[in-house]
């Protein structure tokens, strides 16, 4: 993992990590490794004007450029 960049996890019981996936969108964290369906994921809408071929991409310039949600 030191190469991945990863300085957070979360473990359940259960398939929630859709959930989980929506709640990072919304408090604009990019989240770069999962393994969820596209259909299963939800992001916002503002989302798509960063690109719809790369949604990791997207996800990480949406987050770049909307900046933390809580600073």
């Amino acid at each position: 993992m030191a190469n991945w960049g990863a300085n957070h996890g979360a473990l359940s019981f259960g398939h929630i990590g859709a959930d989980l996936v929506t709640l990072a969108a919304q408090l604009r964290i990019p989240v770069c490794m999962h393994n969820l369906e596209e259909a299963a994921l939800f992001r916002p809408s503002a989302w798509s004007a960063f690109g719809t071929e790369d949604a990791t991409g997207a996800d990480y310039r949406a987050c770049a450029a909307f900046g933390p949600l809580y600073e």
